[in-house]
């Protein structure tokens, strides 16, 4: 970065991907970091202007200027402050863009500046590896000079003898980032947009006494498209599990899977007790996706032997926190929304609360089942059992994500000393 930057707060990114481009757009219009040094590990297009059209259009959100200013005339000024090294200054807030390394212990970060990486390939997840690994390490970026790593995608750790990741937590701003152990802790998972979406609205169920006694649960997104997917019908690679990622993510609806429910039990470990299943139906469209829960809970009836929980109480607790404690992260709706309502728009989740539905039915144990267990003149007996269906929206791409991640990435900074 320019020499007069040299000595201020500066943020890397790592990967320039989907998630890395709007990361770069989150820092440009939050600042608080005073730069940003990006690296691309390769030349984009032929010069330093077909890279700046990249990062300043989008065909999802529109471009740089429309996303910082709206409609409000206002026009963004993109300066080139040194061609040589690749250096811009968009709104006088400089970026620099690396263009030579891809294996991240051989990205000067020190060099550079930088403190905090954000690490956004999608390909360095495992942070028991070696950084002096050939094809790479997310643990490279220490050895590079960076002091934290935080990655926008969950940890894949192949060794599975490896039990005790503790060193290595996953965090989600608003859910357990006070977890953050600034002296243990070097490399962050931050979850994925699903997990994210997930622990935002399930964690307020978890935590009133109505709905806490929770027997089982289950969830459906409904995604939308991504780049691991195939444009047209292609060739699946060898050993490759699953065939559906390589039909036409244009033409069809794709069932395929998620680990969701699996990185939600190191964020919300009481789901361990009932246990979650989680799959994902992909869908031709940009961003934006649903969550479907449903959770089965112990409840109880009233003086009047009505059940208590019903769709109003699940939406009480809702609005409840959306004013409180997840005010910013969780909105509740009480409109009758479509996907593309919801783009870029800036929480966790959104309650499609006219959506939320409830039956109560009944658990019926026998005398004789009873009796069996040894309990004495046993009668037969109903338990209420309260079935739960809930929606909520989630931009996958900014308005979810990144927006979660970036409230993450300041945390982190704001606690580097």
């Amino acid at each position: 970065m320019n020499t007069d930057l040299s000595c201020k707060n500066l943020i890397g990114i790592n990967g320039l991907g989907r998630i890395g481009k709007l990361t770069l757009w989150y820092h440009l219009l939050n600042r608080k970091f005073d730069g940003i040094v990006v690296n691309v590990g390769r030349e984009v297009g032929k010069s330093l202007n077909d890279l700046i059209q990249t990062i300043s259009s989008d065909t999802t959100y529109c471009t740089l200027n429309h996303f910082l200013y709206g409609y409000s005339g206002k026009t963004c000024s993109i300066q080139i402050q040194d061609r040589e090294n690749s250096v811009i200054e968009i709104d006088g807030f400089p970026i620099k863009f690396l263009k030579k390394d891809r294996n991240p212990r051989d990205i000067n970060w020190k060099k550079e500046g930088v403190r905090l990486v954000v690490e956004c390939t999608g390909k360095f997840l495992d942070p028991t590896i070696p950084d002096s690994t050939a094809k790479g390490s997310v643990l490279g970026h220490l050895a590079a000079g960076a002091q934290k790593v935080i990655a926008s995608a969950p940890f894949k750790i192949k060794n599975k003898a490896i039990t005790d990741t503790s060193k290595y937590p996953t965090l989600i701003y608003g859910i357990n980032h006070l977890d953050y152990d600034p002296i243990e802790h070097e490399v962050i998972s931050a979850a994925s947009c699903t997990t994210t979406g997930l622990a935002h609205m399930i964690n307020p169920l978890l935590e009133d006494k109505e709905t806490n006694d929770i027997l089982t649960a289950s969830m459906t997104t409904v995604h939308a498209a991504t780049n691991t997917q195939s444009v047209l019908d292609s060739v699946p690679g060898t050993r490759a599990g699953d065939l559906r990622k390589n039909r036409s993510v244009l033409n069809n609806i794709i069932l395929s899977t998620t680990g969701a429910a699996k990185t939600l039990e190191k964020v919300l470990p009481q789901i361990i007790s009932f246990g979650f299943m989680a799959d994902s139906i992909r869908i031709p469209t940009s961003t934006v996706s649903m969550i479907s829960l449903n959770i089965t809970f112990n409840s109880r009836l009233d003086e009047d032997a009505m059940p208590i929980l019903n769709g109003d109480y699940i939406n009480n607790i809702y609005k409840m926190v959306a004013k409180g404690s997840q005010k910013g992260l969780l909105h509740f709706s009480t409109r009758q929304n479509v996907s593309s309502d919801l783009l870029g728009f800036p929480a966790a989740i959104i309650i499609e609360g006219q959506a939320t539905h409830t039956r109560t039915g009944f658990l019926k144990v026998s005398s004789d089942a009873l009796s069996a267990v040894g309990i004495q003149n046993p009668q037969d007996i109903n338990i209420p059992v309260t079935h739960a269906k809930i929606m909520g929206w989630y931009d996958n791409e900014y308005g979810s994500y990144v927006n979660s991640l970036g409230k993450l990435t300041e945390y982190v900074a704001s606690h580097m000393g």
